[in-house]
């Protein structure tokens, strides 16, 4: 069983990959329908909002270590 931890140390980005990874899809999906509600209800205009540019080639996350 795995216990919840309060340490600062388990913040890292690695421990949210692995959070995150192992979530089902249907709770990935959840979790990406419940940011965009959230970012909607604090900006409600940001459906319409036209300066998005796309991203080209990957996307990157990089620590120091």
């Amino acid at each position: 069983m795995r216990k919840i931890s309060h340490d600062i140390k388990d913040e890292t980005i690695e421990a949210k990959v692995r959070w995150f990874r192992s979530l089902s899809l249907s709770e990935r999906m959840e979790m990406l329908c419940s940011f965009t509600d959230l970012a909607i209800e604090l900006k409600p205009d940001l459906p319409e909002r036209k300066y998005a540019q796309q991203t080209k080639g990957r996307v990157r996350i990089i620590s120091a270590a």
